[in-house]
Parts: C-alpha cells; structure tokens; sequence
C-alpha cells in the first residue's frame, strides 16, 4: 500500500461536517486513491510521495451528473439560429441521430476519449454519460458500450425522442421491449425526456410506462422534466423514487414542495439556458425550501456544447442567484447525490482522492473568473 501526501495547499474544501468550512494552510493524505487524512499542513505526517502545490486551493473533484458525450457530428448551425431567435424544441436532435448512426465506432470513440479529457483538464472526475442519439436498438446498444469504457455512471435514453415518422406507441413499445432488454446489461440508470410541450418527447403516460419497465429491468431513474413548459416530470420522479429530475425551470409550487419532500435531486443546467436563450430556473426558490441541487453540464452537441464545470458554476452563482459556496457544493456533493454516490464529491475520510485543484487562492475564483482555465483534475 502506498501513501501520497498533498501539501501547500492554501486552502481546501472538503464538505467535512467536522470543520468549520475551508481549511487553510491544509494537507491531505490518499492511500491507494483513498483519503486517509486530511488536517493542517503543519500537522501533516510523512508519506511515501508528496506533491507540494505551491498554495493553490484544492476543491473535491467535480461531478458531473448529465452529459450526452457519445455523438457525431455538430449543431453549430441550429446554435446560430436560436442566438438570431428561432426557439429550441428539441426537433435537431434528429440531425445528431442521424450522424451518430454513420459513425464508426473509432470515431465516436475519439470523441468522446477528448470530451472527457476536456471535462479533465477542468477539474471534473467523475461523470455521467447517456445514450439516445441512437433511437434504434443496435445504435443504442453500441453508444452504451462506448460510454461504459470511460465511466461507470451510464445511462440508457433510448426514450429521448421519437424518432421522425415512427408511430408514437410502437416506439415506446421497442423502448420498453427488446431496446431495454439490449441496453439494460450494458447501463446502471434509464432516462426520459418527459415534455409534454414537445411534440417529439413524451409524455406523461408514456414517460411512467417508460420508467416503470426500466425500474423493472433493475436500472436506477433519471428524468428530463419541466424544461420546455410546465409538465409532469417533477412529480413523475418524486412518486417513482427517480435519482434526479434535471432541468426543473417551470415548476409549480407543488413541484417545488414534491421535491423538498423526497431524495430526489433537482440538477440544474444553466449551460442550456445560456446556449438557447431560454429564461433560467430559480435555484434560489429551491435552494430556499429546502431541495437537494446539483449542477450539470448537459454538454451535448444541440444546446450546450460545454464540458466546463466552473462555467456552470459561475452561471449559476451570475443567473441562479446562488452563492459561489452553494453552486460549488451542487458541483460536487450535489452531482454525487443525483448520482447516488457516497465515495464522490466530497474529500472525507473514505472518499476517493479525486481533486480539483485551482490555479487560484480560494473557490471563490471559480466564479470570478469566468472562462479561465484555473481548474484541473488529480486523482491520487
């Protein structure tokens, strides 16, 4: 067994309860990618390595908890057309289908091994990763095979759309048959795009049938709800014990007193609202009564072309109206709870030494610095 020993750390966020927020002057101690002490650098016991970093702030690793990284292709045109004000509807999801289906897999392999090193190289180390730019069984079963060779978090979302010209109730019942029994192996979570207010997602009766056949299958629920118009997708999910419902920006009190009530987390992804024009959800209304947040980065080729934590993290505290303390916990310890992970997002004793190390003196830089490259990776 081998100990690491991180030093000269100005100041470390840990999401421990046994501190009073940030250490400063801080050190911390992995064994065999573990944390096995974490205390004051003056404190600090030996090791069989050490990396001394010179007094740059050390956060948990980020995670990730909603990203679309296997595709082809781009959708730079449809971006330029929502910036001159054309409205998303969810309809260019077809345009990456149809790519993604000419692919090789070496292709679309290389793209997501950069997309990964890039989401890397700015401080996230663990990551969610669906399907559903396949929309037929082999493609869907194909793209969970590629995301199962860069992360553990998988998800099948075969139901993100019905495709153009398939008769609505026979595209559910291949989801729900032979699409699920394809993916399901190859998957740990199920997703729907519940969204009444798009005539190319589902909606509620379509998303439960959905979700229960997926919850059957044995995979754990995710749903894509309340980002186009109001909808049943919060209330979906709470009743179905789903992990996170993901976009959350029309909701009703109701929805809102749903959430505070469950374990189920409302991740928030602000990078889509900037990349379409669209009016930002209210984390502060959810935050206030009491809602577990995370925050994603939803990076997908249509509405958010983005694998930048910090950036969502410096939308949310700019456009959420969280502060950077909030929006950097819904970034780490967030993420891992939409992703039910206990080992993650956090650097107690016991969790994985995955860091995010900041070329800056506190957290506070992640937001005000927006768009520099301050943040990267280390895993011990």
């Amino acid at each position: 067994m081998t100990s690491h020993l991180v030093t000269g750390i100005g100041e470390l966020v840990t999401h421990d309860p046994r501190f009073d927020g940030p250490l400063r002057d801080a050190a911390l101690v992995a064994q065999d990618g573990v944390v096995v002490w974490v205390g004051p650098a003056s404190a600090q016991p030996a090791a069989d390595a050490r990396t001394d970093l010179g007094g740059a702030a050390v956060v948990p690793g980020f995670v990730d908890p909603h990203t679309h990284l296997v595709f082809a292709g781009d959708r730079a045109a449809e971006f330029e057309a929502r910036m001159a004000g054309t409205p998303y509807t969810g309809g260019g999801i077809a345009t990456t289908v149809a790519a993604t289906r000419a692919a090789s897999d070496d292709d679309l392999r290389r793209r997501l091994a950069a997309l990964v090193a890039e989401a890397r190289a700015q401080g996230t180390t663990t990551i969610e990763v669906k399907s559903g730019y396949g929309l037929d069984v082999g493609t869907e079963e194909r793209l969970l095979r590629l995301a199962g060779e860069v992360t553990t978090e998988t998800t099948f979302l075969g139901a993100h759309v019905v495709p153009p010209g398939t008769d609505r109730a026979d595209y559910v019942a291949l989801v729900t048959g032979p699409m699920l029994a394809a993916c399901a192996p190859l998957a740990r979570w199920a997703d729907v795009f519940c969204e009444p207010a798009s005539r190319v997602a589902f909606d509620g009766d379509e998303a439960r049938e959905i979700l229960v056949a997926a919850r059957s299958a044995g995979l754990g629920l995710r749903v894509h709800g309340n980002q186009l118009g109001p909808g049943p997708g919060v209330q979906l999910a709470v009743e179905l014990g789903a992990a996170s419902v993901d976009h959350c920006t029309y909701l009703a009190d109701a929805d809102v007193d749903a959430l505070a009530g469950s374990g189920t987390v409302a991740t928030l992804l602000p990078g889509v609202e900037f990349s379409t024009r669209s009016p930002y959800p209210d984390a502060r209304r959810l935050l206030d009564a009491g809602v577990e947040v995370a925050l994603a980065t939803d990076c997908n080729p249509g509405t958010c072309f983005s694998t930048s934590m910090p950036l969502m993290i410096a939308l949310a505290v700019r456009e959420l109206r969280m502060t950077v303390a909030e929006a950097l916990r819904a970034a780490t310890l967030g993420g891992a709870h939409a992703l039910r992970r206990d080992d993650v997002g956090h650097l107690r004793l016991g969790a994985r030494a995955d860091l995010a190390v900041l070329d800056a003196p506190d957290h506070r830089h992640l937001a005000y610095r927006p768009g520099v490259p301050i943040a990267r990776a280390l895993s011990l």
